[in-house]
């Protein structure tokens, strides 16, 4: 055996981390995320009030610039680092002015790593700064300072600004080529949602240049976006809501006829989240529940016709902006906003506004609301009827199964909860329109070397399988009862491992349900931080350390208080709805599988019983990867 001791383990410091992992960091399939750092940083100042114009060029060498007139980066000596703010800021990771909201009130930048990944991953980055009527200009390449800073010139003292151009790294990413269609369109959406800021862009490479200034921002875009097309309103409805911690602007309307090219697009500080996100989710939510209830004061709705959030999005393009303290993101590309508390601030600030709108504009109202009802009918017209409570033929379903009525498979989802005290809270948290729970008893069968004919021995996948409406291995998916199967268990390591079983189950024996996307894992929380009126919910103890140190930078006073919840049936039925059932604020996981064999034969490693030499092989091997 290898020998394994301390002078194994291989620290990383400085920028090796990016260039090591880089896809940890960045997208590598073009260079672009790389611009839109650097562009994001001149944003910033622009939200800020520092920067009224950003000047982009796309050279022929393959190397970009972004120029803006904000108030320049640091030159100073910081007092810690005994280096210049520039040189901290593009050699340190989680160094920026973004953790403090003294600096900047609404950022993009929150993680300090935007700039030092560029700089990471270019083999050449020029800086000019210009403050204090100086010009100054330092040199990087490959993540480590190649000049020093000095002064170049001396220039008028109101001359400020940045300009920094970067050439990537061609071993990092699959193409070295930015893609300019999307470079315009991210500048382009920045003049939008900052109005009178002036955008620039030239393409040394074809020699076009484009000049944005949006003075009226939001209003304009959607209506040029949707010229020509028949709208409900015929002017975009427009959403404009500011206070000190929290802005949204949100343009939408309703298209009458299919169009592949409609707007939906959301940004979050002036950040494209491509992925939507909670604050996506706030804006479905809040014109939902103003439709439906306008519609239900009016009575609209036909018999046994329900409206869904899935009717009213139908054919709507929108243009969602906010700008909020502190976002939080799934992951350093920022595609997906995960901040939970976004999805109640945006689905009250919408319902309230949309209710307002629509009672003052009743003749268009009633027309939305008409479109929204002729998907709900042509929904129930081709959903393929799933018959409940009532089997005609066959087992009945489990005595435990708490059902839902609803039976589009678009909506519906059934939880397996581990534990029975678990799924009471679970049956009190769901909303039994479509939400069904399945409590199970402890572990389940490990059912990796068992047959998919003898599986069903087992009392409790017996029950998993008639709920679902499937047996092993079935390749036929018409008698699915449930959209989403969503596999919930305790946050801790006994609920890891039960979460691990019943995986195992869908992997071996219902392979077809994971292809198809039917699978989930829903992520409860295991700790819960209260810091004075403001509740908080941490997955594990990384995300509750990172959750303190917030708390403790914006308030050093305020009292806080920890709470590690021992399981699901610990949570009152209300936390356990807000963090883990409700759509708006859950985080679900959804389970793949990879065509590859390695997949199988990890899983072969760590499950079967006739492997327990390998296991240990590979815990002496990996068992100081795991996060204990």
């Amino acid at each position: 055996m290898s020998n394994y001791d301390s002078s194994s383990i291989e620290v990383l410091t400085g920028l090796e981390p990016v260039r090591k992992r880089p896809g940890m960091y960045t997208e590598t399939e073009r260079p672009n995320h790389l611009a839109q750092e650097i562009i994001d940083n001149s944003v910033d100042e622009a939200i800020a009030g520092y920067a009224s114009k950003i000047s982009v060029v796309l050279y022929k060498d393959g190397s970009l610039s972004v120029e803006d007139n904000g108030r320049g980066m640091p030159v100073d000596i910081h007092p810690k680092e005994g280096k210049s703010g520039v040189e901290v800021i593009l050699t340190k990771l989680h160094a920026g002015g973004k953790f403090s909201n003294d600096t900047y009130q609404f950022s993009g930048g929150l993680h300090g790593v935007g700039i030092s990944v560029v700089n990471a991953l270019s083999t050449l980055v020029e800086i000019w700064i210009k403050r204090d009527a100086k010009e100054y200009y330092i040199t990087f390449s490959n993540g480590f300072k190649q000049t020093e800073l000095e002064i170049t010139r001396s220039i008028g003292k109101r001359n400020t600004g940045t300009t920094v151009k970067f050439k990537p790294d061609a071993q990092f990413f699959d193409t070295i080529k930015f893609s300019a269609s999307k470079l315009r369109h991210n500048l382009r959406s920045k003049a939008i949602l900052c109005p009178s800021l002036e955008v620039n862009f030239y393409n040394e490479i074809d020699e076009t240049t484009d000049k944005w200034v949006y003075k009226e921002g939001l209003k304009d875009y959607l209506s040029i976006s949707l010229d020509g097309l028949d709208c409900l309103p015929p002017t975009p409805f427009i959403i404009d809501y500011k206070t000190d911690e929290q802005q949204l602007n949100c343009s939408l309307a309703w298209t009458q006829q299919y169009n592949t090219n409609i707007v939906a697009e959301s940004y979050v500080n002036l950040i494209p989240t491509i992925g939507g996100g909670t604050h996506v989710n706030g804006l479905r939510s809040g014109l939902t529940e103003a439709l439906k209830e306008f519609c239900e004061f009016r009575n609209l709705i036909p018999k046994n016709i329900k409206l869904t959030p899935d009717d009213i999005w139908q054919k709507i393009a929108y243009v969602l902006s906010i700008k909020i303290l502190d976002p939080q993101f799934s992951g350093q590309t920022k595609e997906r906003l995960s901040s939970r508390e976004c999805a109640s601030f945006v689905a009250n600030v919408v319902k309230d506004a949309f209710s307002l709108w629509l009672n003052q504009h009743t003749s268009i109202a009633e027309q939305i609301a008409q479109l929204a009802i002729v998907n709900a009918q042509a929904r129930l017209k081709t959903n393929k009827k799933v018959i409940r409570k009532k089997i005609v033929s066959g087992p009945a379903l489990p005595g435990k199964l708490s059902d839902c009525t609803n039976t589009d498979l678009n909506q519906t989802e059934v939880f397996l909860v581990e534990g029975d005290s678990a799924g009471g809270s679970a049956k009190q948290a769901r909303d039994k329109e479509y939400q069904a729970i399945l409590p199970l008893r402890g572990k389940i069968l490990n059912t990796w070397e068992v047959d998919s004919d003898q599986v069903l021995a087992s009392n409790e996948i017996h029950d998993i399988s008639i709920a679902i409406g499937l047996e092993p291995n079935s390749e036929d998916l018409s008698g699915l009862r449930y959209g989403k199967i969503c596999i919930l268990a305790d946050a801790d390591s006994d609920g890891a491992h039960i979460a691990t079983l019943i995986c195992t189950l869908f992997v071996k024996h219902f392979p077809k349900l994971i292809k198809e996307g039917h699978i989930f894992v829903a992520m409860p929380p295991l700790y819960r931080v209260d810091a004075g009126k403001q509740v908080h919910y941490a997955l594990d103890d990384n995300e509750r350390d990172a959750i303190i140190r917030k708390i403790e930078s914006e308030n050093k006073r305020v009292k806080i208080q920890v709470q590690r919840f021992k399981g699901l049936g610990e949570m009152n039925p209300s936390q356990l709805r807000e963090t883990t059932m409700l759509p708006d604020t859950r985080r679900l996981i959804q389970l793949t599988l990879d065509d590859s064999l390695q997949v199988f034969q990890t899983m072969d490693m760590l499950l079967s019983k006739k492997r327990a030499a390998d296991r240990k092989k590979w815990l002496e091997e990996k068992g100081n990867l795991a996060n204990v």
